[in-house]
């Protein structure tokens, strides 16, 4: 019987960033998941505050030197890979010199978030999935972490509809108490279309704000986990007019199982409806 795959996509893992509550289910969701029988893989952001040297990622030839076109220009992708020898899993890192060479990640310093955090996004989303498409390998499940991740459910269900790797994919998104403050970029709607994405489908991010992004996901996946206890209350009532599965929020203790028996629910009700 054949494996089923799982792809990971989120905003921290640790050991690369300080532990949260993300980056440690970013760390052993995976590796459970993995030793639950089926085969993962696993992408992150480079951001500047990763030590390469420390945490031994290197660069990945034949996966980089693709071009992601975002507001007319032209931004190489490169493919950092690391292990963590103790799970048995590679992560992958989305590297880039314009977007992820400063000391920092999502914020500098003084807590500012960067104004190029619109295309930061819409680089890591589309880099994952390039990546992806060049190790030819088909996800049964994607599964987003962070507000960063949030373009992905996008791509996958417009841009990649028809590609044969993404066309069976199912889009699973976990929300998080990540939110920043204000907008993206204003432009964020006009960077992220590209071939296969209108301006409808963007109509929600109109006001690029955290809880438009998180709607926009919503949109775009084929089941939601709330991964946090205190989760925007906006999003909650959101949730509440969608036809969709949610998964409430369940303690580290428990989470795994329950995530696993997650994604068996939305591939077989999404099965059954397609």
């Amino acid at each position: 019987m054949e494996k089923e795959r799982v792809l990971f996509i989120t905003q921290e893992i640790t050991p690369y960033l300080p532990e949260s509550p993300m980056s440690l289910i970013g760390r052993y969701l995976p590796q459970g998941i993995q030793e639950k029988g089926r085969e993962i893989r696993t992408f992150t952001a480079r951001f500047g505050n990763i030590n390469e040297r420390r945490n031994q990622l290197h660069e990945v030839i034949r996966l980089s030197g693709i071009n992601i076109i975002i507001n007319e220009s032209d931004h190489p992708l490169t493919i950092k890979v690391a292990s963590i020898q103790s799970a048995r899993m590679q992560v992958y890192f989305i590297d880039n010199e314009d977007y992820f060479q400063r000391k920092f990640s999502l914020s500098d310093d003084h807590n500012n978030t960067f104004e190029d955090n619109d295309e930061r996004a819409i680089f890591f989303a589309r880099g994952v999935l390039e990546t992806v498409k060049k190790l030819r390998w088909s996800p049964h499940v994607v599964h987003c972490h962070g507000w960063f991740s949030a373009a992905v459910p996008l791509y996958i269900k417009k841009a990649f509809r028809e590609d044969p790797l993404f066309h069976e994919s199912k889009v699973i998104y976990s929300i998080y108490n990540d939110e920043f403050p204000g907008s993206l970029n204003k432009n964020f709607k006009k960077k992220a279309i590209i071939e296969g994405v209108t301006p409808a489908d963007l109509k929600v991010a109109d006001d690029p704000t955290y809880v438009n992004l998180m709607k926009l996901a919503i949109n775009m996946s084929d089941g939601i986990i709330l991964a946090s206890p205190d989760v925007n209350p906006e999003i909650k009532n959101y949730l509440k007019k969608i036809d969709k599965p949610v998964l409430d929020y369940v303690d580290e203790t428990v989470y795994l199982d329950e995530y696993a028996t997650f994604y068996d629910l939305v591939l077989s009700k999404t099965f059954v409806e397609s």
